[in-house]
């Protein structure tokens, strides 16, 4: 196997790694950034995380313990901040918190629609931080997710993006009832919503054409 695709397998693999470890923290009730910002140990659920990768999945097992050398490696790193800060994060291109009781994939739901809040690296830990912990407490919506300081060849310029997902995009009480939260939150400049059916249509803002739905 060559140098690129080694490259991409442990990056398919730490995808795959970060989600089992999210599935099981969460079902204990718990989560990486409190974990982290806390000082919890979470030795146990890391080397079990490892544990069931290496069962499911061997060779992605293998091709992360080529890119790091051990689990404890991965450990120091999270505790570093990777997928708890976006400037600290350079694994994966999104940190996604979910808010309890919601299902990872109702992000993907065509009838779902999202704030965008645009922030500039220097904040975006901070702000992230305010949304991450809102959406814990039940006070957002659905989930959210921000942008990492991990290069996007996607990205369209250097700065880190909210996005701060809702139900129903046709549920406007419930969209502005997010999009006040985040104003009590700090985030008080205009925003736009874009709904999941302008994006899965592949339609982003140009010069001359707006794709969001709403916008307070």
């Amino acid at each position: 196997m060559d140098e690129v695709d080694s490259e991409a397998l442990a990056d398919v693999a730490y995808g795959i790694f970060d989600h089992l470890l999210t599935r099981r923290l969460q079902t204990q009730g718990k989560y990486l950034s409190t974990l982290v910002e806390g000082g919890i140990d979470f030795t146990a659920d890391l080397t079990e995380t490892f544990r069931q990768l290496t069962g499911e999945y061997p060779q992605l097992a293998d091709a992360l313990l080529a890119r790091f050398g051990s689990v404890d490696t991965i450990y120091g790193m999270l505790c570093g901040g990777e997928g708890v800060l976006p400037s600290k994060t350079t694994q994966m291109y999104w940190i996604v918190q979910d808010a309890p009781g919601s299902a990872p994939e109702a992000i993907e739901d065509e009838h779902a629609g999202k704030w965008l809040i645009f922030q500039d690296p220097d904040v975006a830990d901070v702000a992230w931080k305010k949304v991450r912990d809102a959406t814990v407490a039940l006070d957002l919506g659905i989930s959210a997710k921000v942008s990492t300081a991990k290069p996007n060849p996607d990205s369209r310029d250097s700065r880190r993006v909210i996005y701060v997902y809702t139900k129903d995009w046709a549920d406007e009480p419930d969209v502005m009832r997010v999009r006040e939260n985040l104003r009590a939150l700090g985030f008080v400049d205009r925003i736009g919503y874009k709904r999941n059916l302008e994006t899965f249509a592949g339609e982003y803002a140009q010069k001359g054409k707006r794709v969001t739905y709403y916008s307070s």
